[in-house]
């Protein structure tokens, strides 16, 4: 009797059928969460040990961002454990559009899953410029508008509609398009290499060609630079990133180079002295490291000497405070040895009326 009953056929299926395809996608589904909660627990096991990575934020990350991919597993085993059942023709028809839809549904939602993890967790997590992280999330719609996009258009191309007239008119668009908006999508690309590759960042004090100015605002099209003047300076993204731009908050010490004169008249022994004297200067001043002090060259109304060193800050004003440091010493220390520094003579011709007998 009962045998009977699983031989009965409905809807060109035996009931055997039925319960053999239940029975498949039930062991499936079970093997689905079996391994879910082994997986969970042994990510749970590794964040109870300090000694690793892992930690109960990335185990309820992973827990909230699995959920597309177990769908994605979950949706396979009913696909496989009803796919040799007969179905009727028309059934069938719509059968299989659900499961496209489904299966491209899943695979967009299961890659903006990885992506917005990754996004939330080693992305964002390290960024504090608020500037930057707007414009993570703008990166993020764009992507999630292009994937569902071409998730759209995959659809339409598996219900049998000829997409290839519609891809050739985008297409022709798309050229008017860019070559109408060439320097737009120009500063758009060249936002984003500013945004990865980050040769500046908001703060930073910049020269570029005759300009210089600290970075206030990054945008999509154009950077905007604050002078020193107080003016602000607007630069396309384009023009910065062709240009070549000097970073000065990057920059960990300050190489100076400066040259002073003395007269003719300073004797051998006194321009022996001079390196000396620079050097003991140098000794007394902190923040800054005497490189070398050398009688570089003979001038036209000078002895010359070359002064080099640095300056352990990238601090304009500090280089400035110690600049003035050391020329005040050096006066103070050449006027004790009656060293005078040179200035370019004037000489005045009278007219012969004027000139004394």
């Amino acid at each position: 009797m009962f045998g009977n009953f699983l031989e009965q056929v409905y809807f060109q299926n035996r009931v055997i059928d039925y319960i053999i395809a239940l029975v498949i996608f039930a062991t499936a589904t079970l093997i689905i969460v079996i391994l879910k909660n082994f997986f969970i627990e042994v990510l749970k096991a590794q964040a109870l040990k300090k000694n690793t990575a892992i930690d109960n934020r990335f185990v309820d990350a992973v827990q909230s961002k699995i959920k597309p991919f177990l769908n994605l597993l979950y949706f396979a085993a009913f696909y496989f454990s009803f796919y040799q059942l007969k179905i009727p023709i028309i059934i069938e028809k719509y059968f299989n559009l659900i499961i496209i839809v489904l299966f491209i549904y899943y695979i967009v939602r299961f890659i903006l899953s990885i992506f917005s993890y990754f996004l939330e967790n080693y992305w964002l997590k390290k960024e504090r410029n608020t500037s930057r992280i707007t414009a993570a999330r703008g990166i993020e719609t764009f992507l999630k508008i292009l994937l569902w996009s071409i998730a759209f258009i995959i659809l339409l191309d598996n219900l049998g509609i000829q997409i290839s007239a519609l891809l050739a008119g985008l297409g022709i668009g798309g050229i008017a398009i860019a070559l109408a908006s060439q320097n737009i999508l120009g500063d758009l690309f060249s936002y984003f290499i500013i945004y990865f590759d980050r040769p500046f960042e908001i703060g930073d004090f910049l020269t570029i060609d005759n300009y210089s100015g600290t970075v206030e605002n990054i945008g999509i099209k154009t950077t905007r630079i604050r002078s020193l003047g107080g003016e602000e300076i607007i630069f396309s993204n384009t023009n910065l990133v062709n240009s070549r731009l000097r970073n000065f908050k990057r920059m960990k010490k300050r190489r100076i180079s400066f040259n002073f004169g003395v007269t003719y008249q300073t004797s051998l022994d006194q321009l022996k002295e001079i390196p000396v004297i620079v050097d003991t200067i140098f000794k007394e001043i902190n923040g800054a490291n005497l490189d070398r002090v050398h009688f570089s060259s003979y001038g036209d109304y000078s002895l010359i000497f070359e002064v080099v060193y640095f300056v352990n800050s990238r601090d304009y004003n500090k280089y400035m405070d110690i600049q003035q440091e050391i020329n005040l010493r050096l006066k103070e220390e050449l006027e004790k040895r009656k060293i005078e520094f040179a200035y370019l003579p004037k000489t005045i011709f009278l007219p012969p009326k004027d000139r004394k007998e």
